[in-house]
């Protein structure tokens, strides 16, 4: 190969190079956008999910929770449910439990916030006494449930960053996919949440929970789902199962009754005591 061939070769080899990372950094802008367009996608689903689920001003409910262990046995509980939105926070709500004997009166009290961690109270009648859950127990089984005193929270859309997944047929549902992720690393049970919510009407149908290694934790779906007023849907069926256990947990829900005039008296820690 004489030497002007040589040189040549070695012109277009560095041409080359030089156009491979010349559009490698055009591209950069493009792929950021794109990356910005689905968290901005995510975020205003989110938004919009949000915005239709409020506006209910307060509500009460009657539940069944079924426990189930990895070999089938079941154990039931009944519990009742109330729940009121507060203006510029998040929302307050009290469980109470009503049998078994064993844990009859027990009750949660949880104050939801949209910056900084919630207000959680754990009512024992045993022991005459309110417990305060900490928010590093809030990973922690509630009740002997598959769901957690995290997953009992208002789930404020501020505590969590949001990523559009696409579109998925769920059932027959066209849906769209979200991912989130908790803004409290520390104290969050999950990395990430995966859910599909339905493009009709933004409700939830299913989440994905995955650990803190990223594994699959647990799987909840939902049905059943009735209209109160106007945006404002409700799933009568709840399912959660931990994938890592093998238990399971339903939440069967009755009787719901919107605006019946509950206020803040209603949610302090004095009402833990009294609840009935």
């Amino acid at each position: 190969m004489n030497r002007t061939s040589y040189r040549q070769r070695r012109r277009a080899t560095k041409f080359f190079v030089f156009a491979a990372l010349l559009s490698v950094f055009f591209c950069l802008p493009c792929l950021t956008s794109l990356a910005d367009d689905t968290v901005d996608m995510g975020d205003r689903i989110a938004r919009e999910a949000d915005r239709r689920a409020s506006g209910f001003g307060d509500f009460t409910a009657e539940m069944e929770m079924i426990l189930r262990n990895r070999q089938g046995r079941e154990s039931q509980r009944r519990i009742r449910v109330r729940a009121m939105e507060t203006e510029n926070d998040g929302d307050k709500s009290l469980t109470i439990f009503d049998s078994p004997a064993d844990v009859k009166g027990t009750a949660l009290l949880t104050h939801s916030h949209k910056s900084g961690d919630d207000d959680q109270w754990l009512y024992l009648p045993a022991l005459k006494r309110v417990k305060r859950i900490s928010s590093r127990n809030k990973s922690g089984s509630f009740m002997g449930s598959e769901f957690s005193y995290e997953d009992l929270g208002s789930l404020e859309i501020e505590k969590y960053t949001y990523k559009y997944l696409g579109e998925d047929n769920l059932n027959g549902r066209n849906c769209f996919m979200l991912e989130r992720y908790p803004k409290d690393k520390k104290n969050s049970g999950y990395s990430r949440i995966i859910s599909w919510l339905d493009q009709d009407e933004y409700r939830l149908w299913k989440e994905e929970y995955y650990d803190k290694r990223n594994r699959l934790l647990k799987t909840l779906t939902l049905g059943e789902y009735q209209r109160y007023i106007t945006t404002i849907w409700r799933a009568h069926f709840m399912h959660m199962v931990n994938h890592q256990t093998g238990k399971e947990t339903d939440l069967i829900w009755s009787n719901f009754s919107f605006q019946t005039g509950l206020s803040s008296r209603d949610f302090n820690k004095n009402s833990l005591k009294r609840a009935r």
